[in-house]
């Protein structure tokens, strides 16, 4: 494969079977990356385009997501709340960037899917589907790591840092999401593994095997060293294109599923041991203080969330006995509480894109504010038990 470099962020590779790739480098949310773009398809003349997006996240950004009640309830109630803020955390990010340039995030991939609709030419969904991506990362990090993603992708979308379009221009050349993930990687090795290795390949292979003999790739600029990479090990025959190990959802880790069983269990046991061991007295004080610990700092956090008062009493009288059953936590109790208690609006669902730029409005927007709750009052269940655990031994003891 030869590579010839037409600027910093754009280079025309031919492989040995006589095709051609011209890929641009873009950032997502600059003026200079759209027009870029319309240019360099309007003088290269591709016979495919390949675009880095994969079906679904076309589909949102083509047409608004709209959410419901009933569904932000569902994704509750399926165990995947974290998931859903971490991907709201992350839209955030890139409309907030957005927002300094007037651009919306990743319009350059739309105009190129728009342009090629519009010229006949047939494109190609690169990326691998935004869920299964967010699922391996989510999957193959422990609760802390996950505390930290989380961390991260809030500070950054909450940041009221103004970004310039010379500031961008600089930015280009390493794509801000693309950024923000690699300092996530410096804490978050297996998390940069994920979304920017693993992605990295995807994207290679993908447009490696696409048709056509004159193909045109508009991607981040963060992708396009790693990517360069992938396609010349790949038109080498040094790397295979099977993606199919990196295309799924790993199964949870026996350890970290063992633990959900294991930690109940012992708590249970050593309660248990307290009443057969040293009668009812220290077997009460046992139960009483695991209550206790788990009640207040649940209810610390639904404090913390401004929760709706009924939800913060019943959440904390049921975080004692939620935190014993591995199949559900209290902070699912305590965000479908609230949105049940505090019914959204369909303004409130409308405007939460707009409203989770600041923290302000995941406390004013009730859709974001029932999110915000699950969160809170998950975190503090969660230290109530990893507290909770040594008291009980103490006292034991």
């Amino acid at each position: 494969m030869t590579i010839e470099k037409k600027s910093d962020t754009v280079h025309l590779l031919k492989f040995k079977d006589n095709s051609e790739l011209l890929l641009i480098g873009t950032a997502h949310i600059s003026k200079e990356s759209v027009n870029e773009v319309n240019s360099y398809i309007e003088e290269y003349q591709p016979d495919r385009i390949c675009i880095e997006l994969d079906k679904t996240r076309y589909s949102n950004k083509k047409d608004t997501q709209t959410w419901s009640n009933k569904t932000i309830s569902k994704v509750l109630k399926e165990g995947k709340g974290f998931l859903l803020l971490a991907n709201m955390a992350l839209a955030s990010f890139q409309k907030r960037m957005g927002n300094s340039t007037g651009i919306k995030p990743g319009e350059e991939i739309l105009k190129a899917a728009q342009l090629a609709e519009e010229k006949n030419i047939p494109f190609s969904f690169c990326d691998r589907e935004i869920q299964t991506t967010f699922k391996r990362a989510w999957r193959k990090s422990n609760f802390w790591n996950k505390m930290k993603l989380l961390a991260t992708l809030v500070s950054a979308a909450f940041s009221k840092e103004e970004v310039s379009e010379e500031e961008l221009a600089e930015l280009k050349k390493a794509d801000v999401l693309e950024t923000m993930l690699s300092e996530m990687s410096k804490e978050l090795p297996t998390i940069k593994k994920v979304l920017i290795d693993e992605r990295d390949l995807f994207l290679s292979s993908s447009m490696y095997n696409a048709k056509g003999k004159r193909k045109l790739g508009v991607i981040g600029a963060g992708h396009t060293s790693g990517i360069l990479k992938n396609l010349e090990a790949l038109d080498e025959g040094k790397i295979s294109s099977d993606v199919t190990e990196i295309s799924s959802v790993p199964n949870p880790s026996k350890i970290g599923k063992s633990l959900t069983y294991i930690i109940p269990a012992l708590i249970i046991g050593i309660i248990v041991y307290g009443f057969a061991q040293s009668g009812w007295d220290k077997g009460l004080k046992l139960f009483s203080y695991w209550i206790l610990v788990n009640a207040i700092f649940t209810g610390i956090g639904g404090l913390v969330a401004l929760a709706h008062p009924l939800n913060i009493i019943i959440s904390m009288l049921a975080a004692p006995f939620t935190s014993l059953n591995p199949t559900i936590g209290v902070g699912i109790v305590s965000g479908l509480l609230e949105f049940k208690f505090r019914k959204p609006s369909v303004k409130d669902f409308d405007s939460m894109g707009d409203d989770a730029l600041s923290l302000k409005g995941w406390y004013k927007n009730r859709a974001l504010h029932g999110l915000y709750v699950f969160f809170v009052c998950s975190i503090g269940s969660a230290i109530g038990t990893f507290i909770g655990f040594p008291v009980l031994l103490n006292i034991l003891a």
